[in-house]
């Protein structure tokens, strides 16, 4: 075990936002976990302890990204167009300690069991990565024949993904995708995970529609379901207020600008009367970005990058006026809670040490994934095998 992980240390004098603000607090971890947060922590009681001042700067729990494309997506326009892998450079130098891995509209020459290995992979090097099984396609495809298996069986499997309201779906019958959510949330509940259904929302006139058939036709609870990607019109936008004002949770794409800008989705939706933990921020990151005209013609496309989170809470905070302990529910607090993680999402004693520090223009200055600093003055410090 790397030392920085397994000795004591301490974080000495920060802003504390956990997400709520605690004010000037010191934080003492050992093992990947946090033990005590307190205004006043003794050092020299300690045997090695290692101490750093963090004065003048802000700790708060690492960004949770619940929609990244570990293994590339894309494709969308022939072979070159597929994204590469994700590094794990580039996701700690955005905040996030903890990760989602998924397929998207590529399940013919991407496959679940390569995102699998993947997943493993960033374990190895040093954050949390899970994934969902499944792609936009419906059947899903899966590791050991069925979603159910998939989820109760393996390890880092919490649920399955699909698209719907998309051109690029399989358009899936109501009864498919209630079929779908049904076994996903058996199988979380065999595995003890979550058990979520992710939906890839597209920009069609159906918009939530077959989420609202998979609760008609079948005892899925709504908190089970997650549309994705809602910020993309503002006919979604709209439907995903509703939709979270009914008990769901939805989650905005900060690698998609507009219509709807994503820190203004959050405050809409805030101002809305929708509870924080009802909202979360995702990236999209490594998956590619497409743009279509009206007749479903492919126009350009790109990369969707992980800077796009930052700049979210950054807008947050400083264009919508929002205090910086409510600004990060959306990419800790709330997505824990939605995904299971119980360890993740807050900086409270039991929890993971998984930290973003920012400076006071809340750029980010350290990283730290289960007590071992990853990012130093903002670059990577730890990288992955092959970086």
């Amino acid at each position: 075990m790397d030392l920085t992980s397994a000795g004591f240390m301490l974080l000495r004098g920060a802003q504390v936002y956990a997400p709520q603000s605690l004010g000037v607090q010191d934080v003492l971890l050992a093992y990947g976990k946090v033990l005590a947060v307190a205004p006043q922590i003794p050092s020299d009681i300690l045997p090695d302890c290692k101490v750093i001042d963090l004065n003048g700067l802000i700790l708060c729990p690492g960004f949770i990204d619940q929609h990244i494309h570990f293994i590339g997506g894309g494709g969308e326009a022939g072979p070159a167009t597929r994204t590469p892998e994700v590094r794990l450079s580039k996701l700690v130098e955005a905040g996030v300690t903890t990760a989602i891995g998924l397929l998207g509209t590529d399940s013919v020459t991407r496959h679940p069991e390569s995102l699998l290995a993947k997943t493993r992979a960033l374990n190895e090097e040093g954050i949390t990565a899970y994934m969902l099984t499944g792609a936009y396609s419906i059947p899903s495809p899966t590791i050991t024949g069925t979603i159910e298996r998939d989820v109760a069986l393996i390890d880092r499997v919490i649920g399955v993904k699909c698209a719907v309201s998309d051109h690029r779906s399989s358009a899936p019958h109501d009864a498919a995708l209630a079929n779908m959510a049904a076994q996903s949330r058996v199988g979380g509940l065999l595995g003890n995970k979550a058990g979520i259904s992710v939906f890839h929302m597209g920009s069609s006139k159906k918009g939530l529609a077959p989420l609202y058939a998979i609760l008609e036709n079948s005892d899925v609870p709504m908190s089970k379901l997650l549309p994705t990607h809602v910020n993309r019109s503002e006919t979604l936008f709209d439907a995903a207020i509703e939709f979270a004002l009914k008990g769901g949770h939805i989650d905005i794409t900060s690698g998609i600008p507009g219509p709807v800008t994503p820190s203004q989705a959050v405050k809409r939706a805030v101002d809305s009367g929708v509870a924080l933990d009802f909202l979360s921020v995702s990236s999209d990151g490594n998956g590619s970005q497409p743009v279509f005209d009206a007749q479903g013609n492919l126009t350009g496309i790109g990369v969707a990058g992980f800077e796009s989170l930052l700049e979210t809470l950054v807008a947050l905070v400083q264009v919508q006026n929002m205090p910086l302990a409510d600004a990060l529910v959306p990419f800790t607090r709330s997505v824990a809670k939605f995904l299971g993680l119980e360890s993740k999402g807050e900086i409270a004693v039991g929890k993971d040490a998984d930290f973003v520090v920012l400076t006071p223009a809340l750029a980010i200055h350290q990283v730290y994934a289960h007590g071992r600093l990853m990012v130093q003055a903002g670059k990577a410090c730890v990288k992955g095998t092959f970086e």
